[in-house]
Formats: structure tokens, sequence, C-alpha cells
């Protein structure tokens, strides 16, 4: 059936093979790893680590991210095999392209628009928070009117302001876009330096912040079903009483909004196109920047609601909940907070870049297969980089980032991201009993059962996520099916 055709192993292959007209191979095992922890360690860290503990987790928001890193070490291993034997562009898309046929593949690449472009969306809203928080030790900001979208109000100085256009998040965008064009490899230096100054900035803080844990914080370490409500931004009270808001149910509810500080690790294999050599660094990047990124989420986490009680986040410290921990409960130390904020910056900088770059990689994929317009896999003849693509991608994801909430863009990240980890999960069991003698550079263990456990970690916290972001998510489904039937499928270069 032809929704259902496939694209052959041998013809991935030699496209990969064809480095003179496809993308640079530039990029090796540390550039990898360092892609990966440069869009892990961002928005999901500094920002949905508050979100999740104020409105869901508590201080067990440290179990949320083991729930969601088992999802994603499951998925993760998945991701390495296809990985390491497929050195293409595209991720899960052309995984699933090759194992679960055309529709399936045009399914997921429309899912991973929800994963890439929303992340990078996501990320530049949390940018903009950030910027108005270093503004202020300057003695400026940007106003509300115009740091935050048309959804959003809050109350300053008893008068109600209500945002019209976030404009911080649509410079950096711009900035990072242009980055992209230019090309990869210094996109990925660019990178490299910031993830160093990252990661330490968050051991700075694990380190100075411990001492700063007040054990009654973190009892009761689970919010209880008759926990009092919280107060909001607007003056109105949260309440804990709904099954995602306290105990397991919180937790799990936790793991899907946190799961978004993970997505990084599966944006190193859209980059597998451009690897030296993918088969034996893809694996290393992928699983590697996941290990690394898994402690350091845990023992922040740990630390962040031990220094501030997870109700405070709700309301005060929900953006610039790290800055704020500082500032208020941690005396003495504002030099840190200052710090923080700019290393957190440039941190959120690195994140948007490789979301950006995950995103064009697999549009030029798809491209490339006729499943999109000719538009999006034109290269730039000197930088050789999809530049028309990041242009389009720029307008798109900057209408979400100047006119959306950070909550909303966030959850359907997650949703896009978990959805993707599925298919790739079912997609090796499909690959392994279609074509089991095909090279496997590396190897999935304990098949079925590793990718069985991924699939059911992940639909789990899918469950756990609220039911608008699950309606918004498969309405989204449905406009991409309708984008499928009335031009991918009679484009397609697989086309009888």
């Amino acid at each position: 059936m032809s929704l259902f055709r496939k694209k052959s192993l041998d013809s991935l292959m030699a496209q990969a093979a064809d480095s003179e007209k496809g993308l640079k191979r530039t990029l090796g095992a540390w550039s990898l790893i360092a892609l990966g922890i440069g869009a892990i360690i961002g928005a999901g860290l500094f920002v949905r680590t508050a979100a999740a503990a104020g409105e869901h987790a508590g201080p067990a928001v440290t179990i949320s991210f083991v729930v969601a890193a088992l999802g994603c070490c499951f998925a993760g291993l998945c991701y390495a095999e296809f990985a390491s034997m497929i050195p293409i562009a595209g991720s899960a898309y052309t995984y699933a392209y090759t194992t679960m046929g055309e529709l399936v593949a045009w399914i997921i690449g429309w899912a991973l628009v929800l994963e890439y472009a929303l992340g990078a969306a996501t990320v530049s809203i949390s940018w903009s928070e950030y910027l108005n928080k270093l503004l202020a030790v300057f003695g400026t900001q940007v106003p509300f009117e115009w740091s935050h979208s048309p959804f959003e109000r809050t109350l300053i100085d008893g008068v109600m302001h209500h945002g019209i256009i976030n404009i911080p998040a649509l410079i950096i965008l711009a900035l990072l876009s242009l980055l992209l064009m230019k090309g990869t490899e210094e996109s990925a230096t660019v990178n490299s330096i910031i993830v160093v100054v990252k990661v330490a900035i968050v051991l700075i803080f694990i380190a100075i912040g411990w001492q700063f844990i007040s054990p009654s914080n973190h009892h009761p370490y689970v919010i209880p079903a008759d926990a009092p409500p919280a107060q909001l931004r607007d003056g109105t009270l949260y309440s804990y009483q709904n099954f995602f808001r306290h105990g397991w149910g919180g937790i799990l509810s936790g793991a899907g909004i946190v799961f978004f500080a993970f997505i990084g690790f599966d944006a190193v294999s859209t980059a597998a196109q451009e690897a030296k050599n993918p088969a034996r660094d893809m694996p290393r990047g992928i699983l590697g920047s996941l290990v690394i990124c898994t402690l350091l989420y845990v023992l922040f986490s740990w630390v962040l609601t031990g220094v501030a009680p997870y109700t405070d986040f709700v309301k005060s410290g929900k953006e610039a909940s790290v800055a704020y921990a500082i500032e208020t409960y941690m005396h003495g130390y504002h030099w840190l907070s200052t710090l923080v904020t700019i290393a957190i910056l440039a941190g959120f900088s690195s994140v948007i870049l490789v979301m950006l770059l995950g995103q064009s990689r697999v549009f030029y994929t798809m491209a490339t297969d006729g499943l999109l317009p000719k538009v999006f896999c034109q290269l730039h003849p000197k930088w050789r980089t999809p530049y028309k693509s990041n242009m389009i991608l720029f307008v798109f994801v900057g209408l979400f980032s100047g006119f959306i909430p950070e909550s909303v863009a966030g959850n359907l990240t997650s949703i896009g991201t978990l959805f993707a980890f599925i298919l790739v999960s079912i997609g090796v069991v499909i690959l392994r009993k279609a074509d089991p003698n095909r090279p496997r550079p590396f190897k999935t263990p304990l098949v079925p059962v590793v990718p069985i456990l991924g699939v059911l970690v992940c639909t789990a916290m899918i469950v756990g996520l609220d039911s608008a972001t699950q309606i918004t998510a498969l309405i989204w489904m449905v406009i991409g099916l309708i984008i499928y039937f009335s031009y991918s499928k009679n484009n397609s270069r697989l086309k009888a």
C-alpha cells in the first residue's frame, strides 16, 4: 500500500556516502556530546524544574527526573542503534521511513516540529525572562508588554499589565538563525564554548546551594492530597487536589513536564549526516550527553527545592527560579545570581541553536524525500547549509515565541518528543525482524525488552500531561495529515 511505502536502507546508505553534494561532515565525538549537552541543559533545568516542582511534584521532582531519564535511557539506546547504522539527517523521521513506511514517517516528522521548533520557541521565551532579570541588575528592564505574549498578564504596583509581543525572544532567534546559516562547524564551536561555561555554573550552584538547603523544604517530600493551595501571580489560588497535582500522580505529571529537559540527546541524531565517523561517534554523543545531564539534573533539583519551598515556584520564582532562589534564600551570594543569569542566557542560546539545527535538518531530509517543498533542502552554494529553511523557521518559531506563553509551548514540545521516542523504540524491533543481518555498529541490548519499556514509560508520561496539551497535539496531528494527503503523498519521490 502506497501509504506505507518505505525507503530502502541501501538508498539511504548511498545518500550518506554522497558527501560532495550533501551536508559537510565536520563533527567529532566531543562536538556531538557538546551538542547534546548544549540542547539538554537549558530551560528544562532552569525553568521547567521549578514549574514541575511548584505545580505537581514538589521536592519529589527529583523522582520525576529519574522517571523521565528512564524513558530517555530506553529510547536513547534505540536512537543509538539507528544513528550508528543510518547516518542520515532527519533523526526519528528517517528511521520511521525505513521501518514503518511513509505515512508514519510523515506523522513523526510532523511531531518533531513540536519538539524542535516549539522547543526553540519555549527556550527563547525563557531567554527573554532571564534577560529582564539581568537588566534589572542595571536598573532597567524591557517593559512587560514588550517581553510577554498577549495571553499573559501580571500585577505591577497595583496595575494590571497585559503582554503584546515578546521582542527579546525574537532578537535571539534572529541572531542564532544567522549563525546557523553561516555553517554547522562554526555553530558547533560556539556551542562547545557555551557548554563549558554552562556546566561550570550548574556545578557552582550545586556546591554553594547545598549548604543553604533547609530540611523542612523537603518534608513532606511528596505533595500530600490535602496540601494547602498556593497563590498564583495574578492573586488566584492554585489547588493541589487534582490527582496529577499531588502524590505519584504529581510525580508522573512532573516527569512529563521535565521531560522537556532531555530532548537534546536525540537532537544529536539529526546531525548524523555531518558526523565524521557516525558509526562510532553517534552512540557516544547520544548516550554520553544523556548520562552526564541526568546526574546533574537530580543534584540540581535536590538543591533548588531544598533552598526554596516548592510553593514559591508557583508565583514569584517560576521563570527565573535559580536567580530567585539565590536572591531570596542564599544571602551574601547576590553576585552568584548575576553570574548565573549571564551563564543561563548563554546556555539558553546554545539550546535554541541546537533545536533550530535539528529542525532544519529534519525539514532538509523531508524536502529531499519530496514530502516538503524543495525550498527546505536548498543549500547555500558556499556554506552548504539549508539557509532558506533557516529563514522560514525563524518566521515560524518567531510567531510562537512572540505570541504564545512558555508553559503552552513547553508542554507541546514534551508530547511531540515522547511520541517520537515511542515510534523509534517500535522501529528498532521492526527492523531487527525485517533486516536482521544488516550491520549494526551499536546494538540496543535486550531487544525487545528495552524498546517495550521505552514505549510504556513514554506513553505513561503522555498520559500524565494535561488534557489541553493532549487535545492541542491531536489537532496539530490532524493539520499534518491534511498537508500530507493534499501535498506530500502526491509529491513523494517514492510515488509509483
